[in-house]
């Protein structure tokens, strides 16, 4: 059965962090006050999908290429992060992240460090063995850069105090809540959605396409919109096992990138509970996939023993996996695409492609972006 058409003044698919990031700046400017604002999500709770199955980590913005919005939006974000959390009492922490190196890696190290400088992240310290172990008296390594801006937080809390920061400003939310057809309309957009066990059909002015792994596919529902213009997306699996028992590690722990950015290496997070995770590894895959495969283990043991020897002496237990919608991109990690529809004729549409890490640290730099184009 199919109800009458409504109006919202905008509608954002996809209640992951970045969606309510969006929500939440869309809703506290000034320029969209009295607007109506609809976020829809397929699931029945908000984060879901990537946002509830990643590292919770808070970085820098040390490793992304100059000059990408990656880069800019990482160190923009985290500061707006930070303060965010400060003053919405979202539990975080500043635990600062050693990235380290064995001799043959001092070269890859001092590039690193001049990639950070260029993007401008302030503090970055070059430490000795010496001084490794004073930080971190159970890790090998020759040196390493110390990043004290890098931290932890509560990712649920986080997205809960977003959320409820847009309602009390007026958004509606609607779980349960799939786009099923996106047609251009005189003024804005007919939106064909099912909800529960109903067909609803309403018209915006404007629409956001957040919908994370299923950006791409949201934007072929959008009737005669360019395939040309929606950029492939390959999905990579990331696993994490957990360390039993008390943490060892007062801080985050890198070995040095993989080449390209293909991944961050196995590395040691912690949670705001004091858990260690280590992870995520890389694994590409052609369908939606969160199972662990037990298997694992020795490989990330032998990866871990690298810079902790004692790995042996715990038990690592498979903990979760998160799948990133990266985009393909001959020259290793694409940048996030950040697409104004207004270039193909379709005013008002504001489509988020391959938003990955740091996509939990730029997520109220990358709200800032698109309410900007909102506003135009």
């Amino acid at each position: 059965m199919v109800t009458e058409v409504d109006h919202h003044d905008i509608c954002i698919i996809g209640a992951g962090v970045i969606g309510l990031a969006v929500a939440h700046k869309i809703t506290a400017h000034s320029a969209f006050k009295n607007k109506t604002v609809v976020l829809l999500e397929q699931h029945r709770q908000f984060g879901q999908e990537t946002s509830s199955r990643n590292s919770e980590v808070i970085h820098a913005g040390i490793y992304y290429p100059a000059g990408s919005l990656k880069a800019s939006m990482c160190v923009s974000g985290r500061e707006q992060l930070y303060h965010y959390c400060e003053t919405h009492q979202v539990p975080f922490r500043k635990t600062g992240k050693l990235i380290i190196a064995g001799k043959s890696q001092e070269q890859a190290l001092h590039k690193i460090y001049q990639q950070a400088l260029a993007n401008g992240v302030k503090n970055l310290e070059s430490i000795s063995a010496r001084q490794i172990k004073r930080k971190e008296p159970l890790i090998q390594a020759d040196y390493a850069l110390f990043s004290p801006e890098s931290g932890i937080v509560n990712s649920h809390a986080y997205m809960q105090s977003l959320l409820h920061q847009a309602e009390k400003a007026g958004l509606i939310f609607a779980p349960l809540t799939r786009a099923l057809m996106i047609e251009r309309h005189a003024n804005g957009f007919l939106v064909e959605s099912q909800c529960q066990d109903s067909v609803y059909q309403f018209t915006c002015s404007q629409l956001v396409n957040a919908a994370g792994l299923n950006a791409q596919e949201v934007a072929t529902k959008i009737c005669a919109f360019p395939e040309s213009e929606i950029p492939t997306q390959a999905l990579v699996k990331g696993s994490y096992f957990t360390l039993q028992g008390k943490s060892p590690f007062h801080h985050l722990i890198y070995p040095v990138p993989e080449k390209n950015l293909k991944g961050l290496g196995i590395h040691v997070t912690l949670d705001m509970a004091g858990q260690v995770k280590f992870g995520p590894d890389t694994e590409a895959l052609t369908t939606i996939d969160y199972s662990i495969d037990p298997g694992k283990e020795e490989k990330f043991r032998k990866a871990i023993a690298q810079y902790y020897p004692a790995i042996s002496e715990h038990i690592l237990q498979p903990a979760y996996s998160g799948i990133r919608p990266k985009l393909i991109s001959k020259n290793g990690a694409a940048d996030f695409v950040i697409q104004n529809g207004k270039a193909f004729a379709y005013d008002g549409l504001v489509q988020l492609f391959g938003i990955e890490s740091p996509g939990l640290t730029a997520s109220l730099a990358i709200g800032d972006a698109v309410t900007e184009i909102l506003c135009q």
